[in-house]
């Protein structure tokens, strides 16, 4: 799975800017990296968002307990990869069909989160039960929403590319050539969203998010983890 995302619409953490700048490797641009990938997938289905983002999959190699999916709603564009225990239940809550794939459902959770909060954003993934990655992006606001699972069973990488924009994928080994050391691995157990600017982890909420800088020899310039929340004397 692929998304890139122009500099217009998402504008990357300072960490992973950072990490690329730190240690300067070669990088393509988001056209390439597209054009690449769908070079080396013949079957691969790639869907563009005007000027701002490219979606791209394929069902190739796809594993049968993590199957990709992809669905459009109301200018919402999802694509999904891994499977939900509780996708049962989900369609449940959401009003959905027996047939809604998990992609439909992170399109109706991210509606509900949009159009009917204060319902907390880290709630609506922390409800999630199962191996998942997913990108997000309601183009009617231009945000982006990313999260990956609290065990990292579906890996997701993301990085920028020489042009500026942001890049997820599934395969470190795609980014790499056109991210460079910037290619980090997408935290396990957070969300990225354009709406609130920052990672979050949604099992801690209100504990940071920070970035750990990876060593010259490493193919990722840096790794992300979620500080410990602080511990205050007791008072007597």
């Amino acid at each position: 799975m692929l998304g890139v995302f122009s500099s217009a619409v998402v504008t990357p953490p300072d960490e992973l800017v950072a990490a690329g700048s730190r240690t300067p490797s070669p990088k393509t641009t988001a056209a390439l990296l597209i054009s690449r990938y769908l070079e080396h997938h013949c079957a691969a289905v790639s869907v563009s968002i005007g000027s701002v983002g490219q979606f791209a999959y394929t069902h190739e190699n796809e594993s049968f307990l993590k199957p990709r999916s992809f669905a459009v709603k109301d200018e919402i564009f999802c694509l999904f990869e891994g499977a939900l225990d509780n996708l049962g239940s989900l369609r449940l809550q959401y009003g959905l069909s027996k047939t809604a794939n998990e992609a439909i459902l992170m399109i109706e959770a991210y509606k509900a989160l949009r159009d009917r909060a204060p319902y907390p954003a880290s709630h609506v993934v922390g409800h999630l039960s199962g191996s998942f990655a997913f990108v997000l992006f309601d183009k009617s606001t231009s945000t982006l929403f990313v999260a990956s699972d609290q065990y990292g069973k579906v890996q997701l990488f993301w990085g920028i590319t020489a042009d500026g924009s942001v890049a997820f994928a599934d395969d470190a080994e795609l980014l790499r050539g056109a991210c460079g050391k910037s290619l980090a691995p997408f935290p396990q157990g957070c969300f990225f969203s354009t709406a609130m600017g920052e990672l979050i982890s949604y099992e801690n909420p209100k504990n940071k998010v920070t970035a750990v800088p990876a060593g010259e020899e490493e193919i990722c310039g840096a790794t992300f983890k979620v500080e410990p929340a602080p511990v205050f004397a007791s008072t007597r």
